[in-house]
């Protein structure tokens, strides 16, 4: 055993050597060889959790047991960072392990995620995801829930930013984002905006319509009935709008796919969840011969907080606390398709969240959102830690050792590297690469993380930048811009939903913010020159970082310009005319 230990293993030898030692309870070799060892890969990824929502990571009032379990039984990163506080580029930078600037997947125009199906943004067709190369190694991929990076370009069906082509052989689920819009719910992301627009555009429409027939009648103004009728129809338009736009917008964007195919429009979000997990059963069913990659992307925990009637009024938190324990029952019944297959030894398992908790979701005096503990901001917040710091577990069970805690700093680009050498793939050369393979500190073969600086956007603009000193072990973060907000969540962004990342609201410091995050992870005691000696050399180490950080970077269109997120009738996905847009679960299309 002692020759083999320091061997380069095959996979059957491996299989072996790691058998053994997890009967034997013996801790696998750091130094084993697990490059091209083609375990199934199964990542889970909620959406606007917490970090401090999980009993794992400090809550004592959610019930979070198979999420617990999961880390108890793996390993725990406490510095697992975010490459974006929004969802539609921090999911674009997990995918490729690049920051979404690299890949357009920002602007400057104050959109910092994709606003409808029907817009022609999204992800680049160009860029390479780990779930392609694993597609190439002879994995089955496959993608079950929230998407939210783009499906058309130019017309209603070519699928250019489709996930089956970026490498997954499948998916199910929903093409753009859960929203309270969704549910018809007081707490609207569009709905309310676009009504007032509507709403004013009426009343200039009317008045002008009012002063023309005014004019005519009394022969003010000598021009014909057209321009009366004009305006008098465009006005009548507009109120229509206004009064349906709750439901077009719900067909629009509401809706369940599988493959190419429209499955159900509207959603029916009661029997969203058990179509989940029975997809995602049937996805390791059917290929538990072969290796998977399967990506569960929750609907949870965004707002509207869908929950079955089974989890209502069961937490202490509300809607909100409902759902987050909604969520850690359906990963204990993901994890349950792993071992109903016999496939749990052979499978890592990775859970996080897209970003930080929301302190903008809040109606009256209940918050809707989720809990960033110690941690200032939450999501949207440019580079405040809550938007950014999230859970990262990763278990697998007889290889990686249980219980292990990871306090290096670490990101959800990482994941891309890692999972491409774990399956024998090689990262792409052609382009820069951000993230590192976890797999040196999840075997303690490395000591520290191979990040010694880590950079953090709001839209295009770096907001902050982080240096982890390895030599002294301390983790500087450096503030260049800050958005401005309530501390204690209500109203946060003063009423704006999101924060901006420029601009009003946006406060620019110079000298720039600076704090010592292993002494002060809150960001609460910003340091001078006067209270840290070392305040002017970590400024000029950043301030160098950035600026080389900068040199890779290459011009790219911006995904998210104006022309690429409005609505446009002609890419709207419908099982019928839009919008009398009607399908069910089952196949059958029918007009209403």
């Amino acid at each position: 055993m002692g020759r083999l230990e320091h061997a380069c293993l095959s996979f059957r030898s491996w299989l072996a050597v790691t058998a053994a030692a997890f009967l034997l309870g013996v801790r696998p070799s750091a130094c084993s060889d697990l490059t091209g060892s083609r375990p199934n890969i199964l990542l889970l990824m909620a959406d606007d959790l917490g970090i401090a929502d999980i009993g794992c990571y400090g809550n004592a009032t959610i019930r979070t047991p198979n999420i617990d379990r999961l880390a108890a039984r793996g390993i725990r990163l406490t510095q697992h960072i975010a490459a974006a506080s929004v969802c539609t580029p921090s999911r674009a930078a997990f995918l490729t392990g690049r920051y979404p600037i690299r890949s357009g997947m920002v602007s400057s125009n104050g959109y910092r995620v994709l606003q409808w199906t029907a817009a022609s943004g999204g992800f680049p067709t160009n860029e390479t995801t780990f779930a392609k190369i694993l597609q190439d190694k002879g994995y089955a991929t496959g993608l079950i829930g929230k998407w939210h990076l783009g499906l058309n370009c130019e017309s209603s069906d070519d699928h250019c930013h489709h996930p089956l082509h970026h490498g997954f052989d499948h998916f199910y689920g929903m093409p753009f984002s859960l929203m309270g819009d969704c549910a018809q719910w007081d707490m609207s992301e569009k709905r309310a905006g676009l009504e007032r627009k509507l709403n004013l555009c009426f009343h200039i429409v009317a008045f002008a319509a009012l002063t023309l027939t005014a004019g005519k009648l009394t022969r003010l103004l000598s021009i014909s009935w057209t321009p009366v009728i004009g305006s008098t129809m465009v006005a009548i338009l507009l109120l229509t709008t206004s009064y349906f736009v709750s439901p077009l917008i719900v067909h629009a964007d509401c809706f369940l796919m599988r493959n190419h195919s429209i499955t159900e429009q509207p959603m029916h979000f009661q029997r969203t969840t058990s179509r989940f997990l029975k997809e995602v059963s049937s996805f390791v069913r059917r290929n538990k011969q072969r290796p998977f990659l399967l990506f569960v992307s929750f609907l949870h925990v965004h707002t509207p907080l869908v929950t079955t009637e089974k989890f209502l009024g069961a937490s202490l938190h509300g809607l909100y606390g409902d759902n987050v324990e909604e969520m850690d029952w359906m990963v204990g019944r993901v994890l349950d398709s792993l071992d109903t297959e016999g496939l749990t030894n052979r499978t890592l398992v990775y859970f996080t969240s897209d970003h930080g908790g929301s302190l903008e979701s809040q109606l009256g005096n209940k918050q809707y959102g989720g809990w960033n503990g110690i941690y200032r901001g939450g999501k949207g917040m440019g580079g405040w830690e809550g938007g950014i710091r999230v859970p990262g577990i990763v278990r697998w069970p007889g290889v990686l050792p249980a219980g292990r805690v990871i306090q290096e700093p670490t990101s959800l680009m990482d994941v891309f590297p890692t999972v491409v050498q774990l399956a024998g793939g090689q990262v792409p050369q052609d382009r820069v690469m951000d993230g590192h393979s976890l797999l040196p500190l999840l075997q303690e073969a490395d000591e520290h993380s191979a990040h010694d600086f880590l950079f953090h956007y709001c839209g295009k603009y770096l907001h902050a930048a982080r240096w982890h000193d390895k030599h002294s072990g301390r983790l500087w973060k450096v503030h260049y811009m800050t958005p401005q907000f309530h501390p204690e969540g209500a109203g946060a962004c003063y009423g704006r939903g999101v924060c901006p990342c420029s601009g009003d609201g946006v406060t620019q410091h110079s000298p720039p913010l600076l704090f010592d995050l292993s002494k002060d992870p809150s960001e609460a005691r910003p340091l001078s020159p006067g209270t840290e000696p070392l305040y002017q050399a970590v400024i000029a180490t950043v301030g160098e970082a950035v600026r080389n950080h900068r040199k890779t970077l290459s011009p790219v269109p911006q995904q998210f310009s104006l022309s690429n997120i409005l609505w446009k009738p002609w890419l709207q996905p419908c099982c019928g005319t839009f919008p009398f847009c009607s399908c069910s679960q089952d196949g059958d299309h029918s007009e209403t």
